[in-house]
């Protein structure tokens, strides 16, 4: 298996993506909004793209946060609530908020379960800060770390006894950039000590989850030539060190322009920085291929950590009835059940 994750151009394959993800061979795929339009094809699309690597348990992996990021809308499927909204249940009380946190990612587990994914990009441990950029906004819980991290707990818990994969994100902590990262290199100034009291908390608090996607940020007290991704200081010292992270740890997407240089040597930058896997998303032919020649084989330990991230998820498994789920969610949140 190569150590990237692709995505696809439509809601079908075309006979080049098929032969191309054959030969490939990537970890596994990601789908967004243009590749899904019923819940049929969907399903047949996630089928299609497993059968063209001939594992049944290569990942298929989807956003669906609730709010503004939710690739399954309406009126195929449930509108969940932003995290924010989770955030203030919890203000006002907390066991309640916990719980809501727990039900609304099982709703969401079954949603995209339903099409065929097994991971969701879930749930997201960035603080929120009112003066940072809004590319976060109200996809935060909270400001506070420790609840950001209580609730990001209970969220991933709730995938995962539907049995579907979280991933935290975006490790170390995306909450404090002034820009976008899809259009530019944020830069973070604080001081390393302030940011272990704060932005790096929750992920250090929630190490022992399996799956983290990386922030694509300049940590000036941690490299200040380098966003995180692509820093292998940072990796080593952040992300595996202080935050004692040992999980399989994706890049973000390869085409955000926070990365220089060409997609083949930013895919190869991600790998040699000590990310296990290089996550691809727009489909593109081109960039596709260049990813592919030079991201090379997955090493024995992210294998290890794909395989351990398994078995995690298979022992938190517990299904409950959706109908359940759903009415004491109503209860704890009117408008989201």
């Amino acid at each position: 298996m190569q150590a990237v994750i692709f995505g696809c151009a439509g809601t079908t394959l075309s006979a080049d993506e098929r032969a191309f993800f054959r030969d490939a061979d990537p970890l596994g795929f990601i789908l967004f909004a243009r590749n899904i339009e019923t819940p049929g094809q969907t399903r047949r699309l996630t089928d299609e793209l497993r059968s063209c690597v001939a594992r049944a348990e290569a990942p298929v992996l989807i956003d669906q946060e609730g709010g503004r990021v939710a690739r399954l809308k309406p009126p195929h499927w449930r509108k969940a609530p932003p995290g924010r909204v989770l955030g203030d249940l919890y203000a006002r009380d907390r066991q309640a908020g916990l719980e809501a946190a727990r039900l609304n990612s099982r709703l969401l587990a079954l949603d995209v379960a339903s099409v065929g994914c097994d991971v969701d990009c879930l749930p997201v441990l960035d603080i929120a800060l009112p003066r940072a950029h809004s590319v976060i906004g109200d996809r935060a819980y909270a400001e506070q770390p420790e609840a950001v991290a209580a609730i990001g707990r209970a969220a991933a818990e709730g995938l995962m006894a539907e049995g579907v994969m979280p991933v935290i994100k975006h490790i170390p902590g995306h909450g404090r950039a002034m820009v976008d990262s899809h259009h530019a290199a944020p830069t973070v100034t604080e001081s390393r000590a302030t940011l272990e009291r704060t932005d790096f908390l929750p992920f250090k608090l929630l190490s022992d989850l399996p799956w983290a996607m990386t922030a694509h940020v300049v940590y000036e007290a941690v490299d200040p030539d380098a966003v995180l991704t692509v820093s292998a200081r940072g990796v080593k010292d952040v992300v595996r060190g202080h935050i004692g992270f040992d999980g399989l740890l994706l890049s973000d997407d390869l085409s955000m322009q926070a990365l220089g240089g060409t997609l083949g040597e930013r895919a190869a930058k991600v790998l040699a920085a000590g990310c296990d896997i290089a996550l691809h998303c727009n489909g593109e032919p081109a960039e596709m291929l260049e990813v592919a020649a030079n991201a090379g084989a997955m090493t024995r330990d992210a294998v290890r950590r794909f395989e351990d991230g398994r078995r995690t998820v298979a022992r938190h498994r517990s299904p409950q009835a959706a109908r359940e789920t759903r009415e004491r969610l109503t209860e704890l949140l009117p408008e989201w059940g």
